[in-house]
């Protein structure tokens, strides 16, 4: 492998929404020539014991880690990261609003974070959760974190680091930064790169709903006890979770309809290229 490549491990404990697509966003087309992407996946579960399958990770030698888990204070995601800080390698969190409680932590040892504040827990109660609902939920969230914005953060930051990296693999004497960012509504718009302010006040009011659904699915999975109740509170959180889903997409379709549409595509050699009109090309 050249020396300018940059590998990226990635470990993923549990899911969040951002879990299914952290990795793809840096090389949507599969022909990036400067990256090289190893990543894990423990499924649904993110305890300690699984935790251990970040060595694999480690192992390969990564210039930087990305741990993504939801809760980053929990057990597991804690031991990831430990176990990846303890090879001297750069790591970076990603995780939902729970893991506020672990920002302080993170930041005293030296961690990147980027906290997704709308990126919600799901309804998890047996009498509702089944593996279709399940699957629903996430492409809901899926859409929200795209269309306002979340999506575009995530492969700007992360690709803010294989930059700092490729310079210092290039001899230049670069201090590596790493992201330490909560993601709240309007931060994710003002970085989605609207144009129109209806478009933007929707994107706000999605991500919006989407935090609110978090509220809702911790009192039903974790507070309420009578199942005539909790049952409702997060069939809920999930019908309101799809209405922000299609909030979000109607975001983007007046952007479509101004033909101003933001698209940031990767160049071959991992440049960040930009374009609006529909129609024309690419460029730095």
């Amino acid at each position: 492998m050249a020396e300018e490549v940059v590998k990226v491990g990635f470990v993923k404990l549990g899911n969040i929404g951002a879990s299914r697509i952290v990795d793809l966003v840096l090389d949507e087309r599969a022909d990036r020539e400067d990256v090289d992407v190893l990543s894990i996946e423990t499924g649904a579960k993110l305890t300690p014991e699984h935790a251990d399958a970040t060595t694999a990770v480690v192992d390969w030698n990564p210039d930087f880690v990305v741990v993504v888990s939801p809760n980053a204070a929990l057990p597991g995601p804690k031991k990831a990261r430990e176990i990846v800080a303890s090879k001297g390698i750069p790591c970076i969190v990603i995780s939902d609003a729970p893991a506020k409680k672990a920002v302080k932590s993170l930041k005293e040892n030296g961690f990147g974070y980027i906290l997704i504040l709308g990126d919600p827990m799901i309804g998890a109660r047996r009498e509702f959760l089944d593996a279709v609902e399940m699957s629903m939920f996430n492409a809901n969230i899926l859409a929200v974190l795209t269309a306002t914005g979340v999506v575009r953060i995530l492969h700007e930051e992360l690709d803010s680091v294989i930059s700092q990296i490729k310079r210092r693999k290039a001899g230049e004497s670069v201090e590596l930064k790493l992201p330490q960012i909560e993601i709240t509504a309007e931060y994710a718009v003002e970085r989605a790169g609207f144009s129109n302010p209806y478009a933007k006040a929707k994107a706000i009011a999605a991500y919006a709903m989407a935090e609110k659904v978090a509220d809702l699915d911790v009192q039903g999975c974790f507070v309420v006890k009578d199942p005539d109740k909790y049952v409702l509170l997060i069939a809920a959180a999930h019908e309101m979770l799809e209405t922000a889903a299609k909030l979000a997409m109607e975001a983007r379709e007046i952007e479509k309809c101004n033909d101003s549409l933001l698209r940031t595509p990767h160049a071959k050699t991992g440049e960040i290229l930009r374009k609006v009109k529909l129609m024309e090309r690419p460029s730095a």
